[in-house]
């Protein structure tokens, strides 16, 4: 059964990523990269934690190739897109007739499938506790039991987690198991929001501008310097993910050869006000919110009183809120 898995992993192997595949030019970045190589050699589970978009699943991808295990299957799966009852089957597989619809003669879960290579659980914190516990079975034993199964099957697999979430505070709330969060976090990698490292952000759109040139069939050259100010200056809460979307748009924008401000448009919760070069917090997102509700209300109701009663506030409120934003009744009439 290995070597007919080895032969299907050879023949639907897809383009794996390496670390030169990883764009920095930041100490941060490389500091991490570094400790990810060095790790890479070892057999020891992996835990990858940092914020949506910073590019976990590159760094699980670029460690199997990087480790002895780089001939044998890479397995990406994202814990949070399966749906629960079917999560354990697909890990752990399962025996014939387990359930009405299971293949006859049953099926190998995931974790056999990568035999003597990676699995990589994305999204480890989504698990739910039933089958947390037998997660830190298979780490601990080094098994796996198909469901409607009492055989064990030996399985000889690296196992790389991922998450955004804070697994220590799940913990404390009994959320997420602590003796399986000890068994993942045995080398802990964390990869920092692209704000920590905005010194990546040039060699990063020269990236995505030579990756979208190919892919649109462009010689977009560069990019303006005032469009560059504009990238540096935001935040990015998307992290890389977000600025590639960006990018993306912007090269299919792009009418010239040159990217320029315009065609930098970023969709974000935290608005960003190109006449200012400033950006609205929160705050001022829901201040901006709540005056224009406001003034909507007192242009319709005529007076403070009917536009508490629209708002559903009372008159008091409407009166402190006008005196907050400067709006005088007489020029919404």
């Amino acid at each position: 059964m290995s070597e007919v898995r080895r032969l299907a992993h050879s023949l639907t192997r897809p383009v794996m990523i390496t670390f030169e595949d990883i764009i920095y030019k930041s100490k941060k970045m490389k500091e991490i990269v570094e400790l990810a190589k060095t790790v890479s050699k070892g057999d020891s589970t992996i835990l990858l934690r940092g914020e949506s978009g910073t590019g976990k699943e590159l760094f699980a991808r670029a460690i199997h190739m990087e480790s002895e295990r780089r001939d044998y299957p890479f397995v990406a799966v994202n814990c949070a897109a399966i749906p629960d009852t079917l999560l354990e089957s697909e890990l752990f597989g399962y025996a014939d007739g387990t359930f009405t619809g299971a293949r006859k003669g049953g099926r190998p879960g995931l974790f056999e499938f990568a035999h003597h290579g990676t699995i990589f659980l994305d999204e480890i914190a989504e698990i739910p506790p039933h089958i947390q516990v037998k997660l830190l079975r298979v780490l601990q034993e080094n098994s796996v039991r198909r469901l409607g199964e009492m055989e064990e099957i030996r399985i000889d697999v690296r196992v790389i987690a991922a998450t955004n979430r804070p697994l220590e505070e799940m913990v404390v709330r009994g959320d997420f198991r602590q003796d399986l969060f000890y068994r993942l976090n045995v080398i802990p990698i964390f990869i920092p929001p692209l704000r920590e490292h905005k010194e990546d952000i040039p060699v990063l759109v020269d990236y995505f501008i030579k990756k979208f040139n190919n892919k649109f069939n462009k010689s977009v050259q560069g990019i303006t310097p005032a469009a560059l100010e504009y990238l540096l200056s935001y935040d990015w809460p998307g992290n890389i993910r977000e600025l590639e979307n960006v990018m993306e748009r912007a090269m299919n924008l792009c009418k010239k050869n040159i990217i320029s401000e315009k065609e930098i448009i970023i969709n974000s919760p935290t608005v960003f006000s190109s006449s200012s070069k400033r950006y609205f917090q929160l705050k001022d997102i829901v201040n901006e919110t709540e005056k224009e509700a406001l003034i909507r209300a007192l242009s319709q109701g005529k007076s403070a009183r009917k536009a508490a009663k629209i708002l559903g506030v009372s008159h008091t409120t409407v009166i402190k809120k006008m005196k907050k934003y400067g709006i005088n009744l007489n020029e919404q009439n």
